[in-house]
């Protein structure tokens, strides 16, 4: 069975799919098969981004390792068995479709509480859950008293998870690895940062997930998106002058990012 990797996490702007896009390709570009599905079936930003890298490729005539997308097939309501949820059955189509033929599934996940995020969840082999360096972003997965900045409990999106959790374990399946991504960090190193440290590390030992760093906030991934370019093609389309330390830098986060995941199978060497 394909390992499925789910990047998840209920809030806008976290930075979801440029980490989606960026481990799908690193893996195809490491040799494995990898399949990608988006479940934001309004903003399809993954789509989107998978969809321009397939028009630079051809504008320049060159093949980039890019992983295999499959929008959701569509299904007969009519066919559906009493009760059955039609994203359920779209979803487990989607899966189904893509596991002969992968060895990796990548689904981006949208920034709210829908149906099928919360399928997708209980699918998950690793959960990957970016978040700003934020108290904002922070509150989604539990609550901060305001006086002592001690942890109330967990919040909503925690609850999801220990739900798709409890999911896995009345099936027999293998626990959700959970890794939680501190991206689009600041470059300066302020109190409010070192906070958040304190607080994700108390967090993961009382809920049971394991944090890794993810991006700095670079210009060089807004730039990316419409070229559907990730940081690891950027010598292979002749743009070497594009790469500084900055981007230097963003491609070693990338580097450790998918050491992090702790992925069966990889051995990262790009």
């Amino acid at each position: 069975m394909a390992h499925i990797i789910v990047i998840g996490n209920e809030k806008g702007g976290a930075g979801k799919s440029t980490v989606a896009m960026h481990v799908a390709t690193a893996l195809a570009r490491m040799g494995h098969r990898v399949g990608a599905l988006d479940l934001d079936l309004r903003q399809q930003s993954l789509g989107r981004y998978l969809a321009n890298r397939r028009a630079t490729m051809e504008r320049q005539g060159k093949e980039l390792p890019t992983p295999l997308f499959r929008p959701l097939p569509e299904v007969d309501k009519a066919a559906l068995t009493p009760g059955e949820n039609p994203f359920d059955h779209r979803l487990s189509q989607a899966v189904a479709g893509l596991e002969a033929e992968t060895d990796f599934i990548v689904i981006d996940c949208p920034g709210s509480h829908t149906r099928l995020s919360q399928v997708a969840h209980s699918l998950a082999d690793t959960l990957v859950t970016p978040l700003n360096d934020s108290f904002v972003d922070f509150d989604l997965l539990a609550h901060v008293d305001g006086e002592s900045g001690k942890i109330v409990g967990p919040s909503v999106y925690s609850e999801m998870v220990w739900n798709a959790r409890q999911l896995r374990a009345r099936a027999g399946l293998a626990p959700i690895d959970w890794v939680v991504l501190r991206n689009r960090l600041g470059a300066q190193a302020m109190i409010n940062k070192e906070k958040m440290g304190r607080a994700l590390d108390e967090l993961a030992r009382r809920i049971g997930f394991r944090t890794a760093p993810g991006f700095h906030e670079r210009v060089i991934f807004r730039e990316l998106f419409p070229r559907g370019l990730t940081l690891l093609d950027l010598r292979d389309i002749g743009v070497v002058g594009q790469m500084n330390l900055s981007n230097v830098a963003a491609r070693q986060e990338l580097r450790d990012l998918v050491k992090a995941l702790r992925l069966p199978g990889v051995e990262v060497d790009f």
